[in-house]
C-alpha cells in the first residue's frame, strides 16, 4: 500500500482593513519609523478596530475564503485546528465556534496554543490525521487579534504585533508531495522572558491585575531575540540536513515574521539568498500563528508543484519548529 502524505491544496486569508502605520504609532508612544524599521523591519500592521469583531470573526472569514477558492463544501471538512494565543474565550475552544459559523457541520475541532510556532504545531498534528486515513480533509488555521494583548504605551512591544488570519486545506495524496518532515521543540525556560502575566488560573483577573496592566504582552526583547536567532536558524539547518537538502535544493524559506534580523540570520545559516525568502513583515508585522500561512497566501501565485519549501518559526514557550513541505500544486 502506498504511503499517504498530507498535501496543502489551497490557502485562504483575511486581514482587517485598518492599517496602523509607524507614523501614527509614533503619536501614541515614544518611537519612530526609523527606530522600528532599523530594529524590527515593520512599516505597518493591520488592526481590527471593531470591538465586536475578534479572532473568531477573522478565522471564519479566512476559512470561508479558503473554501470558496478551493471549491470545497463546508460539510466536506472533517477537521479544523486553530492555532492562536488570542481565543475569544477561555472555553469553549474558538475553533468550535469558527467551525459552527463557517458551516463545518461534519468536522471536529480543537485549538492549539504554541504561540508563534502554533501554525507549525497544528500543521504537523493535522498531517498525522491525514496520514493515518482518519481524516480526508482538514483545515489548519492561524488567527490572531494580537492588538487585544498589546499595551500601546509600551514602546518595546507596540510596534511589533498585528492582527490577521490565514488557513490551509490539507488532503491526502500518494504522490511524493505534501508534509514530508517536521521537527518541533519546546523549552519552558522561556516563560520568564515572554508571557502574559495575568488572566489565567494562576493570576485570575482582579482589579489589581488590571490596574497593574498585567493582561498585556510582557517581553524581554534581547533575551527573546538571542534565543530566536539561534533556535530558528539551527532547526532550519537541521531539517535540511535530515532530508539531504542543500541550499540549491530549497525553493522557498517561509519564516515566522517576528523580526527582519532574525529572518536574515536564518537565511544566511541556510545559505539562501533573499530572493528565496518570503518576507511580508513590513506590511503586516508579527501576527503570531498567522504569519506563515499569510506568507504562503501572498506568494501563492509563485509557488509551483514540486517546490521544496521550508517553514520555520520561533515563539513563546519557548517553542520552535521547522516543517519540510514538497509543494503540491501550481499556484497560478
Amino acid at each position: 500500500m502506498s504511503k499517504i502524505n498530507a498535501a496543502i491544496t489551497g490557502i485562504g486569508k483575511y486581514l482587517p482593513e485598518y492599517v496602523l502605520t509607524n507614523e501614527e504609532l509614533s503619536k501614541m508612544v515614544d518611537t519612530s519609523d526609523e527606530w522600528i524599521m532599523t530594529r524590527i523591519g515593520i512599516k505597518e500592521r493591520r488592526i481590527m478596530r471593531d470591538k465586536d469583531k475578534s479572532t473568531v470573526f477573522m478565522g471564519v472569514q479566512a476559512v470561508k475564503n479558503l473554501l470558496e477558492k478551493t471549491n470545497t463544501k463546508p460539510e466536506e471538512i472533517d477537521l479544523l485546528i486553530l492555532a492562536s494565543v488570542t481565543p475569544d474565550y477561555i472555553f469553549p475552544a474558538s475553533s468550535n465556534v469558527i467551525a459552527y459559523e463557517a458551516g463545518l457541520t461534519n468536522s471536529f475541532s480543537f485549538d492549539i496554543n504554541a504561540a508563534c510556532s502554533g501554525f507549525l504545531f497544528a500543521l504537523t498534528t493535522a498531517s498525522k490525521y491525514i496520514e493515518t486515513g482518519t481524516v480526508k480533509k482538514a483545515i489548519v488555521l492561524g488567527a490572531e487579534k494580537m492588538s487585544s494583548l498589546v499595551n500601546y504605551k509600551d514602546r518595546t512591544v507596540s510596534p511589533i504585533f498585528g492582527d490577521g488570519a490565514a488557513a490551509v486545506l490539507l488532503e491526502p495524496t500518494t504522490e511524493d508531495f505534501g508534509i514530508i518532515d517536521s521537527i518541533l521543540h519546546n523549552d519552558g525556560y522561556g516563560l520568564k522572558h515572554l508571557h502574559q502575566k495575568a488572566g489565567g488560573s494562576l493570576r485570575p483577573p482582579t482589579h489589581e491585575t488590571i490596574d497593574n496592566e498585567e493582561h498585556f504582552i510582557y517581553q524581554e526583547g534581547q533575551a527573546v531575540f538571542k534565543f530566536a536567532v539561534t533556535k530558528m536558524a539551527d532547526i532550519s539547518v537541521e531539517i535540511m540536513e535530515r532530508n539531504n537538502l542543500t541550499s540549491k535544493d530549497i525553493t522557498w524559506l517561509v519564516p515566522h515574521q517576528a523580526n527582519l534580523r532574525i529572518i536574515d540570520a536564518t537565511a544566511r545559516r541556510m545559505g539562501l539568498e533573499r530572493e528565496k525568502v518570503m518576507i511580508n513583515i513590513e506590511k503586516y508585522g508579527n501576527t503570531t500563528a498567522a504569519t506563515i500561512p499569510l506568507c504562503l497566501s501572498d506568494w501563492e501565485s509563485q509557488l509551483k508543484k514540486g517546490d521544496n519549501v521550508v517553514l520555520s518559526a520561533f515563539g513563546a514557550g519557548f517553542s520552535w519548529g521547522s516543517v519540510f513541505v514538497k509543494w503540491s500544486y501550481d499556484g497560478k
